[in-house]
């Protein structure tokens, strides 16, 4: 009789026992303190800048050196909405001029449309066609210079290049780095003349001397051909030069 009362009591202790947890766990349930909605607003807010800040996949060039990294997520950043020729920019007295967009602060940028005195750092001069070439035919010939560049030259833009806009006076291209897919943005515009360039990375600070590398290679063969066309010298940028470590 003794035993039989201790198995008695033993299955009602757990019984009971099963009783209370359950109790707790609905108790806690039913009376979980809701989230604010600064604290729903934050959560969602934090998931989509993290979606956004995570890279993906894109479409890569098919002049690309190699297939290698095609798997990888690749950072192309932004395209620039104020390329092209623009009549409402302003130069850094505030004046209002015609021409390509000019560079930012970063080192990471070349281009002709301020003067020497106003940005030496950033700035390249103008290219000239020869004489007695007209308009088209130069842009014809810059069109085919552009486009037998060799992505992987002095080891930058191995992710290829496309060519996005083709005008008679204006060329718009994009090169990629081939491992993370950075873009650069070079323009050409017809202006007065003259050839108007600019070369610019869409991301980070530092270009590493890319932007100075690609210009100085579309330039030397049109030199070649006739044309007054100066590369990035790294005697008259110093600061760049410094800042990218070259």
């Amino acid at each position: 009789d003794y035993l039989v009362a201790v198995g008695i009591f033993l299955a009602m202790a757990v019984t009971l026992q099963g009783i209370l947890l359950l109790a707790c766990l609905s108790f806690a349930k039913c009376w979980s303190v809701p989230k604010s909605r600064r604290q729903l607003f934050l959560e969602t807010a934090t998931a989509a800048a993290l979606a956004v800040a995570t890279p993906s996949p894109a479409q890569a060039f098919d002049n690309r050196i190699s297939n290698k990294y095609d798997d990888r997520p690749k950072q192309r950043g932004a395209m620039p909405k104020d390329l092209g020729l623009s009549k409402l920019r302003k130069n850094l007295d505030g004046d209002y001029y015609e021409g390509l967009k000019s560079c930012g602060a970063a080192p990471n940028c070349f281009c002709s449309t301020d003067s020497e005195e106003d940005d030496p750092e950033h700035y390249i001069p103008s290219w000239k066609w020869p004489s007695g070439m007209s308009e088209v035919e130069a842009f014809t010939q810059l069109t085919q210079t552009v486009q037998s560049y060799k992505p992987g030259q002095n080891n930058i833009d191995g992710g290829g290049f496309k060519v996005v806009a083709s005008k008679p006076n204006y060329l718009y291209v994009q090169f990629e780095s081939l491992k993370n897919g950075y873009v650069d943005d070079v323009e050409f515009l017809s202006l007065r003349d003259e050839v108007q360039v600019r070369s610019s990375s869409r991301l980070g600070w530092l270009d590493f001397g890319v932007n100075a590398k690609r210009l100085n290679a579309i330039a030397e063969p049109l030199q070649k051909q006739g044309w007054k066309a100066i590369g990035v010298d790294y005697k008259s940028h110093p600061e760049y030069v410094y800042q990218n470590k070259l």
